[in-house]
């Protein structure tokens, strides 16, 4: 993983929006440093993982078939298959509402985790802005969840704990766990690869032979147990934010 330099497809959307982007960012008042070259490599890797899962929802929808299912309707079943699961364990009645927000967060953090074991990419969830921009995802997600099926007030009860005679406690304290449940969000994950990448990059410039393979599985490992995580973590938060009281 370098993070130096600017890689080719970075460049390349650099010369076809560089100029608007710079134009968009200098009007919000947020000037580039270098105009000609307004987007980094973590922007432009983050946006290709986007044009992945675009081209293939594309690809996929054209492939539909009941009686004759390709290989990747197979693969795709089997991820909406494990959402599913996943959310009726952890959320109960109601969950299927949540499979596409859950499993977009997953299949987009394992293919960001994932890029960076592809020659001139890097991992754009490396990179804090990234794994921040998920994060926050997530948190707008299930706290807009949480006041659609409470509504504002109800939701804001629900925060105060089941007592009322100990809301003022308990609200402050709810608070600062959804904020800290944000840091932790973005953190694991933006740490996980971050170290990955160094100690990956390190080993294999000391031992070339045999280790980068190694360190490649590591990488694979951890990419996969992140997304899972990233799916889990959500998942979680958005059962707290839309139980009832009993």
């Amino acid at each position: 993983m370098n993070m130096g330099h600017e890689l080719w497809f970075t460049a390349l959307l650099n010369k076809i929006l560089g100029v608007p982007v710079s134009a968009f960012l200098t009007r919000l008042g947020l000037p580039p440093t270098n105009t000609a070259h307004p987007i980094p490599n973590y922007i432009a890797m983050e946006i290709l993982v986007g044009l992945v899962i675009l081209a293939g929802a594309v690809f996929l929808r054209r492939q539909l078939s009941v009686e004759h299912p390709g290989n990747f309707q197979h693969s795709m079943e089997v991820v909406i298959e494990f959402t599913r699961d996943l959310n009726n364990d952890l959320i109960g009645h109601g969950s299927e509402r949540y499979i596409a927000i859950v499993g977009t967060l997953g299949v987009f953090v394992l293919l960001g985790n994932l890029l960076g074991l592809v020659p001139t990419f890097e991992t754009p969830t490396a990179s804090v802005p990234v794994t921040l921009g998920c994060a926050v995802v997530a948190f707008v997600y299930y706290n807009f969840q949480g006041v659609r099926k409470h509504g504002p007030f109800g939701y804001l009860k629900h925060l105060c704990g089941p007592m009322i005679f100990i809301a003022p406690l308990m609200l402050p304290i709810e608070i600062f766990s959804n904020f800290f449940r944000l840091l932790s969000l973005t953190a694991r994950l933006w740490a996980n690869m971050l170290v990955g990448g160094i100690l990956e990059g390190i080993f294999t410039g000391l031992v070339p032979i045999f280790v980068p393979a190694l360190f490649m599985g590591l990488h694979v490992f951890v990419s996969f147990m992140q997304a899972y995580v990233f799916m889990l973590l959500p998942a979680v938060y958005i059962s707290f934010a839309v139980s009832e009281e009993h």
